[in-house]
């Protein structure tokens, strides 16, 4: 028989479940220890375990005298032939950022040079990084561009600069998502100290190929988004 799942963890899944769903919205006031002791048939203290848990995530938070509010809510994303990672959270009435956790330059994988197009030892410019919503990280991403077309680009990919505009200094004024793939996983020991969530907890990976307006591909890129942070939404534009 499978292993049995800590109360405590089933607890902490089920309040999830809730406020990913909007029964509990942004700046709403949870139920008390007390409360939800009897709802789940718990003790408080099994109740405590998993509100610590959805704290140490970033959902949840204390106000001394006044109780447990929810932190933040999913940010709805949209996947469509044009998605632009600032334009989209600020349509959704969030605050948009971003960190650089490295770029590099170095030959492409036979998985790149199929998406890319590209022959036998190419070189890519691969650029990762972590998103945040309201200074929550929502998403990990992993995009990889031609180092032949744009000799240059990781000089003008920085926290504070987009895709978009790094792209447009070499004449890419548009583009657009070519395909898009999209699989449940589980986070990894790294991916889960990144996104502030628990080790093993649900993500969704994507993987994109974005082309010009030649339909040329100009990037492929995979990005890993926390499963209770984000909603990915299906966009016609």
């Amino acid at each position: 028989m499978p292993p049995r799942t800590p109360i405590w963890k089933a607890i902490a899944a089920s309040l999830r479940n809730d406020i990913a769903e909007g029964v509990y919205a942004r700046g709403h006031k949870l139920p008390t220890e007390t409360a939800l002791a009897a709802r789940f048939g718990v003790n408080r203290h099994t109740v405590r375990h998993a509100m610590s848990a959805l704290a140490d995530e970033g959902l949840i938070y204390t106000r001394r005298g006044s109780g447990v509010f929810v932190q933040t809510t999913p940010t709805d994303y949209p996947i469509g032939p044009r998605v632009r990672y600032h334009q989209n959270l600020k349509a959704a009435g969030r605050t948009p950022a971003k960190t650089v956790l490295s770029r590099e330059t170095r030959p492409a994988n036979a998985a790149e040079r199929a998406a890319l197009e590209l022959g036998e030892g190419a070189l890519v410019h691969v650029y990762e990084g972590l998103s945040l919503s309201d200074n929550q990280a929502i998403a990990l991403f992993r995009s990889v561009f031609p180092a032949e077309r744009f000799p240059e680009l990781l000089s003008f990919l920085t926290d504070n600069s987009s895709v978009t505009a790094a792209l447009a200094q070499f004449g890419v004024m548009d583009y657009t998502r070519a395909s898009t793939r999209i699989n449940a996983k589980l986070a990894t020991a790294t991916q889960a100290l990144h996104l502030q969530i628990s080790e093993h907890a649900p993500i969704l990976r994507t993987i994109s190929v974005n082309v010009d307006t030649d339909g040329v591909p100009i990037e492929v890129g995979r990005t890993w988004f926390a499963g209770d942070k984000v909603t990915l939404t299906l966009a016609d534009t």
